[in-house]
């Protein structure tokens, strides 16, 4: 009789880094930056990565819960829908100095959770994140830079191109609703940044973003990409970088950030299936 297979061990709980809103700015009016900070901050590392990100725990509306969550002896408590719920979201700014994380939310009235949580918080408010990773940060040797995403990617490029060289060239192209949503990005003067509005379409529904990447001027030598938002657009994205345009994969960052018409636990869980493939 054969011995059973070894089982793989289990990947350790990210510790939870236990923070509190220090402020809450007004960016835009579908953008929220949360300002948090407090003991939990001599777990934070400074990173390289311009596309820094966590996962965020966000309590149910009215459980009142007290982190740090004990998440096993939840779940042996509380039915499935009054637990914490995890939503990924992009740290705009690491302030290791100023002991402060920059995190920043598209708000779009009451839908979601993240976003109407944001839209509300308020100092004292505590934020509970899982961790914090990242892979991409502009290549100083690249010849040009080429950046893309809808508002959920306006951290991550905000982050990127102020840690471009001075001399570093590019275009940036950012999907928004409306001029109300432009924001004046700091960038270095070769690098154009082109705004893109879908009016009246909803978030996730505009081929704005995918028409105008296609459509502009391909710039000589050595690329560095990173485009990253709705998953259909970013679908779209890759044969057009990868087989029309010949873009080195180590070169190419390209992922969708979330998915039309679905909730962040749905969407990442079709990450394993071919529906979400990108």
């Amino acid at each position: 009789m054969s011995a059973p297979a070894p089982t793989a061990p289990s990947r350790p709980a990210r510790p939870q880094i236990l923070l509190t809103v220090k402020e809450r700015v007004q960016l835009t009016p579908h953008l929220v930056r949360i300002v948090a900070g407090g003991e939990g901050m001599a777990l934070i590392e400074a990173r390289e990565h311009t596309d820094a990100y966590s996962k965020m725990l966000f309590q149910q509306p009215g459980t009142n819960l007290t982190p740090p969550y004990d998440l096993d002896a939840l779940r042996a408590e509380l039915p499935a829908e009054q637990l914490p719920t995890t939503r990924t979201y992009t740290i705009r700014r690491i302030d290791l100095d100023a002991g402060e994380v920059w995190i920043e939310f598209v708000v779009h009235g009451d839908e979601g959770l993240a976003g109407p949580w944001a839209d509300t918080a308020k100092p004292g408010d505590p934020v509970v994140l899982r961790g914090i990773g990242g892979g991409y940060s502009p290549n100083p040797d690249a010849d040009w830079h080429l950046l893309g995403g809808d508002e959920s990617a306006i951290p991550a490029i905000a982050s990127a191109l102020e840690a471009m060289p001075a001399g570093a060239r590019g275009r940036a192209f950012i999907e928004v609703s409306g001029h109300a949503d432009v924001l004046d990005l700091v960038a270095p003067a070769g690098v154009e940044i082109t705004w893109l509005f879908r009016g009246e379409a909803a978030a996730g529904t505009s081929t704005v973003l995918v028409d105008a990447v296609r459509a502009a001027e391909w710039l000589p030598g050595q690329v560095q990409v990173f485009v990253h938002g709705e998953r259909s657009a970013m679908k779209a994205l890759r044969p057009y970088f990868t087989d029309e345009r010949g873009v080195d994969r180590t070169q190419l960052s390209l992922s969708p950030y979330w998915a039309y018409g679905r909730r962040e636990d749905r969407f990442q869980a079709e990450k394993r299936e071919p529906i979400g493939q990108v």
